[in-house]
């Protein structure tokens, strides 16, 4: 973001003097809580007048986090979840500190839950970024990552090989259609020698989209759902695809590599909330 404005604590300080000044009370240590309040509410003012001025790129992947707010259980189950995603990759994947990696659908929303590889794997300079947004939020977070832009349901700017392993996490169930979650998969082992691909569980209780329970089970009835909550676009399959061990398992057919499927995430057996899809 061009021209950001950031307050200091130094400036929120002088306010906190000038708010002494005005008003006298506040110093009275009853009144203390009252006044940090008030700072703090005038401190996001000025950052949020700051952004109306300058306002931040817009973020390609803010609609899959609507209902995973910071702070949050949802988010310490998302943690929890992306965590033993990443244990998987490990386990499966076995990269060393010389291993290239090729991460396909990074966030640009940088979050505690988004991004578990960069957030975790200590060798980033061997990693290698890329989504379809711009991304500069990320390039920030994590310097040492090579993040190149790509389109949507196209062919990646990468040569046969390129990489030891290609992963991708909460990305195969948004590319609009079967066909275009073959070529997905297909991209990642040419480009790469091993593949890791996870995906949320359309059978954990709980949808992840949309935090609907139980009626995603079936098309009919997530429509259903959907649409009484204000959530119709997410039960267009342009938008997202409900995935299970059948689906995955269609997705390479009779390929003369090995290819395991399993359950990731939140270990709960058919009630797990993530699968994953392993290539070597």
């Amino acid at each position: 973001m061009q021209n950001e404005q950031r307050w200091t604590a130094e400036e929120d300080a002088q306010l906190l003097e000038e708010l002494k000044t005005e008003h006298p009370r506040v110093i009275a240590k009853k009144h203390q809580r009252t006044t940090i309040a008030i700072v703090a509410r005038a401190s996001r003012l000025r950052q949020a007048t700051a952004l109306l001025e300058f306002p931040m790129e817009p973020r390609v992947d803010e609609k899959y986090y609507e209902v995973v707010k910071p702070a949050t259980s949802a988010e310490r189950l998302l943690i929890l979840a992306r965590d033993q995603i990443y244990k998987d990759f490990l386990a499966r994947m076995s990269p060393t500190p010389a291993s290239t990696i090729l991460d396909v659908g990074v966030s640009d929303v940088i979050s505690d839950g988004a991004n578990v590889l960069e957030r975790s794997y200590p060798h980033l300079n061997k990693v290698t970024a890329c989504g379809i947004g711009e991304a500069r939020d990320f390039g920030k977070a994590f310097p040492a990552v090579g993040y190149i832009q790509i389109e949507p349901n196209a062919r990646l700017p990468f040569e046969d090989g390129r990489f030891d392993i290609a992963t991708a996490n909460a990305v195969l169930e948004h590319v609009g259609s079967h066909e275009n979650q073959v070529y997905f998969v297909s991209e990642l082992m040419r480009v790469a020698k091993s593949v890791f691909v996870s995906v949320p569980h359309r059978f954990f209780p709980i949808e992840h989209h949309t935090a609907i329970p139980l009626l995603h089970y079936t098309d009919r009835s997530f429509r259903v759902a959907c649409a009484v909550t204000g959530k119709s676009t997410w039960a267009e399959s342009e938008n997202l695809i409900l995935m299970t061990r059948k689906k995955l398992w269609r997705l390479v057919g009779n390929i003369e590599r090995n290819v395991a499927v399993g359950y990731s995430g939140l270990k709960m057996g058919p009630l797990s909330s993530n699968l994953f899809l392993s290539i070597t």
